[in-house]
């Protein structure tokens, strides 16, 4: 299949620039996989689509604040961001301008409470930056970093706990798991007192998530890697779920991505840890999810693929037509798709 299958005409307006006031008052577009056929609810509407005996599987990473705004010891602005901890307080990071930061170059942020040098460059032009600070580097960051929100995302977020999950736990992404944003502890509680499971895994996003994909045929683009976790906890509720019957909804394409990636052929998972670069398109056969709570999202990215692997490709592009004239909200602090 080539990449250009997956495109569709999408107004500039229709992205989100900002969270909705509340989070589950978004929209959630039904999509059955089997017909194509679609309903139009809100996402507070969700529990009327759940069963007792159902598992959600979420992902509980939280994003790092990893876009630090300095100077440079000559006088000018610069930008790091934090892409991979690379230890002993050294991490790769993308920076601009990329010209003024050659390895011995200096920067400081905020008061001078954290400092840094350019010690090396890596393939790609990332630079390798060696940080100076007193205390735990996660609280220096919550002080002085900002959301590393996604480049379609021109607008400053006022309130930075909005690009997290509710149940966020786990420091490491570079950009938030989004299907998860919707969700309110509320809504969750509400969720499980129904006889819902909901259990966790951990896949810290990297950006390379919002890298396009540039090959012409979709089987010659190389995926990124991220770490993933799940816990035994998880595997023996998923486990439990399959044997009983029940659904495995994952929330979020990262969510998906982890639980098939390490699952067994005949759909079991065990506590698992490691990096994956799976790659999730049309001809995939998925070996434990059964139905996905996801966002619109961008064209021609291995994101639409994934979800065209579940629900067919003209099926999905066909709700994403609807979606549009609609005016459904895209992407990041859009609105979802429940697809089963």
């Amino acid at each position: 299949m080539k990449t250009s299958d997956f495109d569709f005409e999408l107004p500039q307006e229709l992205i989100a620039q900002t969270p909705l006031e509340r989070r589950d008052s978004s929209r959630l577009m039904v999509l059955d996989k089997l017909t194509g056929e679609t309903r139009h609810l809100h996402f507070y509407d969700l529990p009327s689509l759940l069963r007792p005996g159902d598992c959600l599987v979420l992902n509980d990473s939280r994003v790092l604040p990893a876009r630090l705004i300095g100077r440079r010891s000559g006088g000018g602005a610069c930008e790091v961001l934090l892409l991979i901890d690379r230890g002993n307080k050294v991490w790769e990071c993308l920076v601009r301008p990329g010209k003024k930061l050659r390895p011995g170059a200096r920067v400081t942020f905020g008061d001078g409470e954290l400092s840094a040098e350019i010690v090396g460059e890596v393939e790609g032009g990332n630079r390798l930056v060696r940080f100076d600070y007193e205390g735990i580097f996660l609280e220096v960051l919550e002080r002085l970093g900002k959301m590393p929100l996604p480049p379609y995302i021109k607008a400053e977020l006022e309130d930075q706990e909005r690009y997290q999950t509710v149940y966020s736990r786990v420091t490491g992404s570079a950009a938030a798991p989004t299907a998860g944003l919707h969700f309110t502890k509320e809504l969750l509680n509400q969720v499980q007192s129904m006889g819902v499971k909901v259990c966790y895994v951990t896949l810290h996003v990297g950006l390379g998530t919002f890298r396009p994909v540039k090959a012409e045929d979709i089987q010659d683009h190389e995926m990124h890697a991220e770490y993933c976790i799940i816990p035994q906890e998880t595997a023996d509720a998923v486990n439990e779920t399959k044997k009983n019957g029940g659904r495995v909804i994952c929330v979020g394409t990262t969510s998906c991505r982890t639980i098939e990636s390490w699952a067994a052929e005949d759909g079991t998972l065990k506590a698992s840890a490691g990096w994956t670069s799976i790659f999730i398109y049309p001809g995939y056969r998925f070996k434990v999810l059964d139905a996905l709570i996801t966002n619109f999202h961008l064209p021609q990215s291995t994101l639409i693929m994934l979800v065209s692997a579940l629900a067919g490709r003209e099926h999905v592009l066909a709700a994403y037509a609807e979606a549009v004239r609609e005016r459904y909200r895209f992407f990041s602090f859009g609105d979802a798709m429940f697809i089963s």
